[in-house]
C-alpha cells in the first residue's frame, strides 16, 4: 500500500507546484498531443494562484516528495492559469444550480499509476460536497480523460482552446454527479488540516 498525504497548498508551495506542472505537461501528454499542441498547451494550462488563496488547492506527497496537485473551486473559472487572463471569471457559483469546478490536476511523471490523481480528485469532490455542491465539472485534457472516466465523469462536450500561434489544443468538458439523485449538467466548507489516503 502506498501512503499518499493530501494537504492544502500554500503560497510556499507555488514554485514546486509550477515545476511539477511543467514536467507533467511536457511528459504526460505525449501520445495524446503533437509536439506543437504540447507547446501550445502551456499557454492555457498552469497554476491559477486564486485557488491557493482560496485554500481550495491540494498537494499530494508520497514519502515526503511532491507527487501531484489539483484543486476545486466555487468560482466560475473552468480552466487556465494566471497567465490566461481571458479565461478567468471570479464570479461565485451557486451550489444549488451550478457545478463546482475541478481545476488544474497534475501528476508528477515519476509518480504515475500510483493513485495520486484519484486521491486528489476524491479530496476535491469531498470538499465540494461539503460546500453544498451536487455536481462537478472540469475541462479535461485528452491525457486525463481516461482517469476521469474511470472516476465516474462523463464527456459533455469536445472542444478546443483558443488557437495559440495557429495551434488549438483539444479539450473535453466533463461532469459528474456528487450526490445520489443529482443529474450531471449536460449541455442545453473545506477539509481542515491534512489527511492520509492509502492506495493499494
Amino acid at each position: 500500500m502506498t501512503a499518499i498525504m493530501i494537504d492544502r497548498a500554500t503560497e510556499a508551495d507555488i514554485p514546486a507546484v509550477r515545476d511539477l506542472m511543467a514536467r507533467s505537461i511536457d511528459a504526460l501528454q505525449r501520445g495524446f498531443l503533437s509536439e506543437a499542441e504540447i507547446a501550445a498547451s502551456r499557454a492555457v494550462m498552469g497554476l491559477d494562484t486564486q485557488l491557493i488563496a482560496d485554500r481550495s488547492y491540494f498537494t499530494a506527497r508520497i514519502g515526503g516528495a511532491l507527487a501531484g496537485c489539483g484543486g476545486w473551486s466555487w468560482r466560475a473559472t473552468l480552466y487556465g492559469g494566471d497567465h490566461s487572463a481571458d479565461l478567468r471569471d471570479a464570479r461565485l457559483l451557486d451550489p444549488a444550480r451550478e457545478p463546482a469546478r475541478i481545476r488544474a490536476m497534475f501528476t508528477d511523471p515519476g509518480f504515475v499509476r500510483r493513485g495520486v490523481g484519484r486521491a486528489i480528485l476524491a479530496a476535491c469532490e469531498d470538499a465540494a460536497r461539503a460546500a453544498g455542491f451536487g455536481t462537478a465539472e472540469m475541462m479535461a485534457t485528452l491525457a486525463g480523460e481516461p482517469l476521469y472516466r474511470a472516476c465516474g465523469y462523463v464527456a459533455v462536450e469536445r472542444t478546443a482552446a483558443a488557437p495559440v500561434d495557429g495551434i488549438s489544443v483539444p479539450l473535453v468538458r466533463m461532469a459528474k454527479a456528487l450526490r445520489w439523485g443529482e443529474r450531471c449538467p449536460l449541455r442545453g466548507g473545506l477539509p481542515t488540516g491534512r489527511f492520509w489516503i492509502g492506495i493499494s
